[in-house]
């Protein structure tokens, strides 16, 4: 009983210091009504200029390879999508529906750079045995590699791994933490 009461107050303790911090402005990146959007880029389409990154912002940038050693890539081929992850429902290896515009921007890119090869890691969150994390973290793999070739992608170009638990994304132990944990990811 007095535990409960210990975190009742903590919690409205920390909800009136939320409420009264006052609101967050809005981004033009990721504010949005109605269902999931997909940045234009992620699909292979033109960027229109408001989503576009303002000259002045500097990002790190990677260092270049040197020419002998950079795979040959075609001019028109599509570019490394940037979302690398899939997430899935709680003890679910089942790709979502919102999975789809990630899957054909990979699909493309494999398409126009044959040389590329793609790992596709499947995690969990940490709730489970050991085991059973492992075994839903490659059935989330290997889910991810069917739809990539079911949508035309070679499979000589995609592998897959397991990694369970062990490589959390979030570290947290509460809902948030473990949604970002059960994924699959690109990693090219």
């Amino acid at each position: 009983m007095r535990a409960k009461l210990i975190a009742t107050l903590l919690c409205s303790v920390i909800l009136t210091a939320c409420s009264t911090k006052g609101t967050i402005p809005p981004s033009k990146h990721i504010s949005q009504s109605g269902p999931l959007k997909v940045h234009p880029g992620l699909l292979g389409e033109a960027v229109p200029t408001e989503l576009q990154e303002p000259a002045g912002d500097t990002k790190p940038v990677a260092k270049e390879a040197p020419a002998e050693e950079k795979a040959p890539v075609a001019k028109d081929s599509a570019t490394l999508p940037d979302q690398r992850s899939i997430y899935f429902d709680y003890r679910s290896a089942d790709i979502k529906a919102d999975a789809e515009p990630i899957l054909k921007a990979h699909v493309r890119y494999l398409a126009a750079n044959p040389q590329a090869r793609v790992r596709i890691e499947g995690n969990a969150d940490e709730r489970g045995t050991a085991e059973r994390n492992k075994q839903l973290g490659a059935q989330r793999a290997e889910n991810v590699r069917s739809a990539l070739v079911a949508a035309g992608a070679s499979e000589k170009q995609i592998s897959v791994k397991s990694n369970g638990e062990a490589k959390p994304k979030a570290s947290g132990h509460n809902e948030e933490s473990w949604a970002e944990n059960r994924r699959a990811d690109f990693v090219y």
